[in-house]
């Protein structure tokens, strides 16, 4: 404890927001235009002026550009849930062209399919009514950026803060995500979380936004890590979907019932349910963090996982299930190869 005090002391603490846009120091709460003008204009500068930005139709937004060398130590962020699969993250390390990080802003937080759920983990934290914060550590060694783009179609008001530390960084794994979706899995298929991508690292989590298009049981699925080589078989490989996210014997608590959890390294925090007009199959979010036992690799990685379920006379059944992943990652690379664009087709949650 005493040693990490002592570290933080080479520290300088720093935060990005729509009341200090470029987080320098003595410059938060000067604004005198924002969001929040009229309502403070009775009060005037340093009173809530500036306490968010619009997000306009089809257009990107710099949240963050710093120079290091530094660390992203935390992010909170919010916006109405319905605009959720429709505005994406990306992060951007050391002045590259391509972003690292570039996924759908809900799924980054575990809340896929534009409902919230509240997230209870290390890394990844949800709260009332929509309190989006993530505190994956983000060493950087020149520059980092934060961009939001949005898909939509309409204006909705966007808040963030980002703390980080400007201090020396020894050693830099740059921290990368990574999202993909089949909808639906091709029958006797599999998802792939991560195509193979050939560099050194290490894998820290797996979130999944799943959606149940047969009736039954639907996670005999096996995870399958492919890695420094593999090929036709993976040297880690699960024994179930459940087992994989920490649960067992179909998530059944009570008799009958899904027993939705969050702890800190795994959950199944999401279980939305049929409603009794419009909505039809289950939809489930669960995480898994690899943090007390990330999953390290020298030369490549490549993920997939089966949808399995049960068919009758004790027989498995493949399934044709709308599953959409985001990885989490740290890479030797500042760039991350499979980055690339959406478009609103693919990210709709119908």
């Amino acid at each position: 404890m005493l040693s990490d005090l002592t570290k933080s002391l080479n520290r300088v603490t720093r935060s990005i927001s729509p009341e200090n846009f470029t987080g320098e120091k003595g410059m938060g709460g000067k604004a005198t235009e924002g969001t929040g003008k009229d309502a403070s204009r009775d009060l005037g500068i340093g009173w809530k002026v500036s306490p968010s930005i619009m997000i306009e139709p089809q257009q990107h937004y710099t949240l963050a550009e710093i120079e290091g060398p530094g660390k992203i130590r935390h992010i909170w962020m919010t916006c109405f849930p319905k605009y959720w699969r429709e505005l994406i993250l990306e992060i951007y390390w050391e002045g590259e062209e391509k972003p690292a990080v570039c996924v759908p802003y809900g799924d980054f937080f575990c809340c896929g399919w534009n409902e919230r759920v509240n997230v209870n983990s290390l890394p990844v934290v949800v709260n009332p009514a929509g309190g989006m914060n993530t505190y994956w550590e983000m060493p950087f060694q020149k520059k980092a950026k934060i961009i939001v783009k949005s898909l939509a179609t309409e204006a909705f008001p966007f808040y963030y803060q980002i703390d980080y530390s400007l201090e020396e960084v020894e050693e830099c794994r740059y921290f990368s995500a990574y999202w993909n979706r089949n909808n639906p899995v091709a029958y006797k298929g599999t998802h792939t979380l991560l195509p193979k991508i050939s560099e050194a690292g290490h894998y820290v989590g797996t979130y999944l936004a799943w959606q149940v298009n047969n009736n039954g049981w639907w996670g005999e699925g096996e995870i399958k890590f492919y890695l420094d080589g593999d090929e036709a078989f993976p040297t880690i490989c699960g024994t179930g979907t459940e087992d994989y996210f920490g649960g067992a014997w179909n998530f059944e608590q009570p008799l009958g019932k899904y027993c939705s959890y969050s702890t800190m390294y795994m959950g199944l925090p999401q279980v939305i349910r049929p409603d009794d007009l419009y909505q039809s199959q289950q939809r489930f979010g669960m995480y898994r963090w690899h943090v007390q036992d990330p999953i390290t690799f020298s030369e490549d990685i490549a993920i997939t996982i089966q949808a399995l379920g049960w068919y009758s006379d004790g027989r498995y059944l493949p399934l044709k299930d709308d599953i959409s992943s985001t990885v989490f990652l740290y890479l030797t690379k500042p760039a991350f190869e499979l980055s690339r664009d959406f478009n609103r087709d693919e990210l709709e949650v119908i």
